[in-house]
């Protein structure tokens, strides 16, 4: 799928990939969601389909924080407050920790609701708001949002292929 450039691209590229993303993830019984058996996020290391859930939850939820913060003149935190960009594999084992608690079923409705939230922030802003100025550094709104989104979702999506066909659920 091409790079988003306008808000009616993100919003396809965001609901194509959490589609595809859902319907691999639909087909994972409850009680695999605890295995540690994918790949982790840091290097070495070793995460459940949990894990995978709240990183991508960890990560919508944290784009919403930079975008709430925006709105209200507050400084963000980039990636977020306590962690550097050279961090994300601790930041990584942070969203699995903090998200650990929840039910297979509370892991996947909070990642649809950091999902639908991220579609109402985008609705709510036009192709100059989203593209038409830098953000982040040299990163617009829009490209910041497609990393933390359907970026990952495709990539999440693939490695839950990848783990089922190893697996023999495919």
């Amino acid at each position: 799928m091409p790079v988003p450039q306008t808000n009616a691209e993100l919003l396809d590229a965001i609901e194509t990939e959490f589609a595809k993303l859902r319907r691999e993830l639909d087909g994972i019984p409850p009680e695999r969601f605890a295995e540690p058996s994918l790949e982790g996020h840091a290097k070495g290391t070793m995460m459940s389909v949990g894990d995978l859930v709240a990183y991508l939850t960890g990560w919508g939820e944290l784009v919403i924080k930079w975008i709430e913060r925006g709105e209200q003149g507050l400084p963000i935190d980039f990636p977020e407050t306590g962690y550097k960009w050279n961090e994300l594999g601790r930041l990584a084992q942070k969203f699995y920790n903090d998200y650990r608690a929840l039910s297979p079923a509370e892991r996947l409705s909070r990642l649809t609701a950091s999902k639908d939230r991220l579609v109402a922030l985008i609705e709510a802003r036009d192709d100059q708001a989203l593209y038409g100025q830098a953000w982040y550094g040299k990163w617009p709104l829009g490209r910041m949002i497609q990393f933390n989104t359907s970026s990952p979702y495709a990539n999440a999506r693939g490695r839950l292929r990848a783990w089922k066909k190893a697996k023999g659920a495919a």
